[in-house]
């Protein structure tokens, strides 16, 4: 299935109030299948769980793998997207959820993949990315207590960490 078929699928699962838009990348290359980046589905935050779960047991998707959950600041919002992948069929999606900064609150998929407890925890650490329901979110880069989310584009360094002078 092609990205656009994925999506056409989950939008006849779920509706046009979960699934809510397909968004091309102006970075695909068609000719390397697996490690191009797809079209994005957009999903409402609050259903992301549930479309996941989906994802992975439908059997015409088989989306069993999450090779990456990034984390990107686009400014008025951020965007979680997960990029998966079939090993059973050999396919690929990108779901794509986007969140006010001021309230940045994803449901967690770790109960569906694993993998996505380390992943969370990075989004969770470095951009301030809530994930409701997942069992540990200790920070996994930054010390404790680090103020601010490094990799928001409004992020300035604090001046000093328990002491410390922090810029070099």
């Amino acid at each position: 299935m092609t990205p656009e078929e994925i999506h056409d699928h989950l939008l006849d699962r779920f509706g046009g109030d979960v699934v809510t838009g397909l968004v091309q990348s102006d970075e695909s290359d068609p000719k390397s299948p697996v490690i191009y980046d797809p079209a994005q589905s957009m999903i409402g935050a609050s259903a992301i769980a549930d479309v996941a779960m989906f994802c992975r047991d439908d059997d015409a998707l088989r989306l069993d793998a999450l090779m990456c959950l990034s984390a990107l600041d686009r400014g008025a919002h951020l965007s979680v997207v997960y990029n998966l992948h079939s090993m059973a069929h050999g396919h690929v999606a990108a779901l794509r959820v986007d969140v006010p900064r001021t309230a940045a609150v994803v449901p967690s998929v770790e109960r569906v993949w694993t993998t996505a407890s380390w992943h969370e925890r990075e989004a969770h650490d470095l951009m301030g990315i809530a994930f409701s329901g997942h069992s540990d979110l200790r920070p996994l880069i930054l010390p404790e207590g680090w103020e601010g989310y490094p990799l928001r584009k409004d992020y300035e360094a604090q001046e000093y960490y328990r002491g410390m002078k922090v810029p070099f």
